[in-house]
């Protein structure tokens, strides 16, 4: 029998699992500090309020114990991995593994050139950020409802970062924002939505097509677009960028940049600029410790960087789990190969832009059937994991 250990219960972690726990011969342990999986992908959605908390966060030990086999779940943080020994340290205790994977994710890298935007900006990559930002919104939303003294006031909202998330917010937040004008009047009416970004146009790196429609889009919901805007810093109330300009605000999101998580080790494996592992050519660090998603700098076979996305998260998570299986046999892994083969960006409502396979454009409502029915299959999966662990464990704790 052999122990797989999989630190980090994001998409790639869960899939890495899922492509695992069908071989008999592995006993699979899941360490995640959270006893819930966020669903970042759909982040936008629960910030503006369209979405609830049960739409974006998971249970871990009911969708383990949804398996036909019940795969070990440990909520604690592995504090330090000691691969020459092939155990990971939590605070209570010490775990021997025969392989590893390490798919701890990534966090809002709040840019230390940008003078105080870790003090005053709202992050999305934790759950526990964006639940801040939506009870903070909310609460002004109705103070505003109540006081007079308040109304007439605009609510600036400043997003930092125009790549998907801060795209897809601003679209939401607008959407949403329209809807709530119908029975709060002015409270909503007084909202403005800025997505700001240092770059020449929204969606940097993506294809014309998107970026086209998806402006198209934001111009459409009233989102104020600063493009070519660089913020130098940030205090209480305002937003300064870098040639004078000011933008008061009531509320900053910063989407701007990803820092991965990773632990203490007793070997320095090398990092890059952003903090993500440097594995080699088949997601590895070390002999037996494998790396997959945000935490790791992933190519393709021409050795282009990946975008960080959960689409890549997960076929590394696949890839990953089929070494293992052929490692366990005495067959070397093959070298990593993957592409992104679609994108789809939310817009508010019932609409979307997408791109799939390069040569399949559509929006609107269509691009958003087709989002939706992706999401939901996601989404799908773990609920039905869920309920089936869910009903295991209220059986077993019925017959004690």
């Amino acid at each position: 029998m052999k122990k797989v250990i999989v630190i980090g219960a994001g998409y790639g972690g869960l899939r890495a699992i899922e492509n695992l726990v069908n071989n008999k011969d592995i006993e699979l342990y899941l360490f995640d500090q959270n006893s819930y999986h966020y669903l970042q992908t759909e982040a936008y959605g629960y910030i503006a309020g369209r979405f609830d908390l049960h739409d974006v966060a998971l249970d871990l030990k009911n969708w383990c114990n949804g398996f036909k086999r019940p795969i070990t779940f440990i909520q604690e943080k592995v504090e330090f991995i000691n691969s020459s020994q092939q155990t990971v340290k939590t605070h209570s205790s010490n775990f021997d593994y025969d392989y590893l994977i390490i798919a701890t994710g990534a966090r809002t890298n709040f840019f230390n050139f940008i003078s105080g935007m870790d003090k005053y900006g709202f992050g999305v990559k934790k759950l526990f950020r964006s639940h801040n930002f939506r009870t903070s919104f909310e609460q002004l939303l109705y103070e505003k409802l109540e006081n007079e003294s308040m109304r007439g006031k605009n609510i600036n909202l400043a997003i930092g970062g125009a790549g998907l998330s801060g795209v897809e917010i601003a679209a939401e937040m607008c959407d949403v924002i329209k809807r709530h004008s119908k029975s709060i009047a002015d409270a909503a009416r007084e909202v403005n939505i800025h997505l700001i970004d240092a770059s020449d146009t929204i969606l940097p790196g993506m294809s014309k097509y998107i970026i086209n429609n998806t402006q198209k889009r934001l111009d459409a919901l009233g989102v104020n677009t600063m493009t070519k805007a660089f913020i130098e810093r940030v205090d209480s109330n305002m937003v300064f960028f870098k040639d004078g300009r000011k933008l008061e605000y009531t509320f900053m999101i910063f989407t701007g940049g990803i820092l991965a998580n990773n632990i203490d080790s007793d070997i320095e494996f090398q990092k890059n600029r952003i903090n993500q592992y440097v594995c080699d050519a088949t997601q590895r660090i070390a002999e037996n410790v494998f790396t997959v998603g945000d935490c790791c700098e992933i190519k393709d076979k021409n050795k282009n960087i990946l975008p960080p996305t959960a689409q890549i998260a997960e076929k590394s998570a696949e890839y990953v789990a089929k070494s293992i299986y052929g490692m366990i046999l005495n067959h070397e892994p093959e070298c990593f190969d993957a592409k992104v083969d679609g994108l789809f960006v939310a817009l508010g409502g019932n609409y979307a832009v997408g791109e799939v396979f390069g040569f399949i454009k559509t929006k609107g409502y269509i691009a958003y059937i087709l989002k939706k029915i992706i999401t939901k299959s996601y989404y799908l999966g773990l609920k039905l994991r869920l309920n089936t662990g869910f009903n295991k464990r209220t059986t077993s704790s019925k017959g004690i």
